[in-house]
């Protein structure tokens, strides 16, 4: 019988039911799961079967959390690795692979909600505005953490004035303002949502003239998205074509 590959799990940004079908399905069937006990809402894990053997990672090295699912595999189990957020972006999924390939375990991944993608429902504004913004870009700001690439640092990536989500930099936001200032004015609309989908979610609305000093009012430090754009404030702009009258409905697509 064919191994069951270890599938890596987007629980989305921490309310329990913005998990996928998909997901909570393979959580049913998951005898291993390891999950990052920290940002992973406890509900996910009544989905598992009662005698699942699960695995806080939150103090475990990457080898220890790699070395535990390369075991579980081995033994025949099937092992979900439930991650924060959507696989695809900040979840130091890419070093697991690439050790499950050599290692030659294989694996699926099954995407999840992202936290821009909740703050953004938090905020009841879409992120693609016609004329105003069509272009978001998703980074992050350096502390404790990877350097950043040369051709990715803010004054780089703010000079575009694009729509501009920042993850894992609210504990440095008044410093990220001095360096935004410049492209977008004081006056630019700007969003911090904290623990997006939770029951304790908090929302800051605000300018860059103004939003570190909400911020440290508030005591924000860790679990947010900053969203810095016009489209945050955006009115009286152009319809989509998308559904458009005049548009030609006839051509086939």
């Amino acid at each position: 019988m064919q191994a069951v590959p270890v599938t890596f799990i987007g629980a989305g940004p921490g309310a329990a039911d913005l998990i996928t079908v998909r997901g909570q399905r393979v959580l049913t069937r998951a005898r291993l799961c390891l999950y990052a006990g920290s940002l992973v809402p406890a509900e996910l894990l009544e989905s598992c079967p009662p005698d699942a053997e699960l695995v806080d990672t939150a103090d475990l090295t990457l080898d220890e959390i790699v070395a535990r699912m390369v075991d579980g595999h081995r033994a025949g189990r099937e092992v979900a690795r439930l991650c924060s957020g959507d696989p695809s972006i900040y979840s130091a999924v890419a070093e697991q692979l690439r050790r499950l390939d050599d290692a030659g375990v294989p694996y699926e991944i099954v995407p999840g909600v992202p936290a821009f993608a909740a703050a953004a429902a938090t905020l009841r504004r879409e992120l693609t505005v016609p004329t105003v913004g069509q272009t978001v870009v998703l980074t992050r700001a350096r502390s404790r953490s990877t350097a950043m690439p040369a051709t990715e640092e803010l004054a780089v990536l703010g000079a575009s004035r694009a729509t501009l989500v920042l993850h894992l930099a609210v504990g440095r936001t008044r410093e990220l303002v001095g360096q935004l200032v410049p492209h977008y004015g004081a006056d630019c609309p700007v969003a911090v949502v904290a623990r997006a989908s939770r029951s304790d979610e908090l929302v800051l609305r605000g300018t860059l003239a103004d939003i570190a000093d909400q911020v440290e009012q508030a005591g924000v430090r860790r679990t947010a998205v900053i969203v810095v754009g016009r489209v945050l404030a955006a009115e009286g702009f152009p319809d989509s074509y998308l559904y458009s009258p005049g548009r030609d409905r006839s051509a086939k697509r």
